[in-house]
């Protein structure tokens, strides 16, 4: 198997690999790599946030429609208040930091989750964010922050219920379609790969509407170590299987034929 040296390689080896069209990630490990190295919690964020330029220009490279990203959770508010603070200076700097080369390269940005438990400025400057890349055709990046798969689904069902309530909408009609079409992600297609790094294996409340038949990839590797030679394993683990959505397998029915 050939390795992957950068995002540049990355097309190269997957080359005729069956590609998802959409991977979600929890970027997960980043305050451990940072203990283990006698560091400060935040020097672990600082340390992922390389990590996600490298994976994010990667998915970009393979043309994959999109890519989420956990960045925080709405259970991540309460940790220290400290370490929260310097998560959410770390935020808007790497936005900063990163938003005219997302542009200038294509990539759409969008953010989901709670964004009325951010300050004003940070708010204008999502905004802005998706203002500025609204019109591009490259990768769709979606940055779950203040974001928990819980709030999602209570938020839909009260928009839809407040909708009933008005007379917008027939009760019996809202069906699983009508539903997603209230959910944060209505016109994206649901993650064909989950990636969880550090280790863990759960989901964390993260896009529990859209991941019903998502195929899960738990890494050891903790996150600011995860690249491209990680996420290339990944997809290629998710090409290797075989995907029924609930009906019989491919694989069983090509026996039956064959037998």
């Amino acid at each position: 198997m050939a390795e992957t040296n950068g995002p540049a390689q990355i097309a190269e080896r997957l080359a005729g690999v069956e590609l998802p069209r959409h991977i979600a990630i929890v970027m997960d490990g980043n305050g451990r790599w940072a203990q283990r190295r006698g560091q400060p919690r935040y020097a672990g964020h600082r340390a992922g946030a390389r990590s996600v330029r490298e994976v994010v220009e990667a998915c970009g490279r393979l043309e994959l429609e999109a890519l989420t990203l956990f960045a925080f959770s709405s259970e991540n508010w309460r940790r220290p208040r400290g370490e929260v603070r310097v998560l959410m200076e770390l935020f808007r700097t790497t936005l900063d930091e990163e938003l005219q080369r997302l542009h200038d390269n294509g990539v759409r940005l969008s953010f989901i989750g709670d964004r009325a438990q951010f300050d004003k400025a940070l708010q204008r400057r999502l905004v802005d964010a998706e203002t500025l890349t609204a019109g591009n055709t490259g990768l769709n990046l979606i940055v779950a922050t203040s974001y928990g798969g819980r709030w999602e689904i209570a938020e839909a069902a009260r928009h839809l219920a407040a909708s009933a309530a008005r007379g917008e909408v027939d009760p019996q009609a809202i069906d699983e379609e009508a539903f997603r079409g209230a959910l944060s992600l209505p016109d994206v297609a649901d993650p064909d790969l989950f990636i969880r790094t550090g280790g863990e294996r759960r989901i964390s409340n993260f896009l529990l509407w859209q991941m019903a038949y998502t195929e899960l990839h738990f890494a050891e590797t903790l996150w600011p170590e995860f690249g491209t030679e990680e996420l290339a394993r990944a997809i290629e683990d998710y090409a290797g299987r075989d995907r029924r959505f609930g009906a019989v397998s491919s694989r069983s029915l090509k026996s039956v034929r064959h037998a």
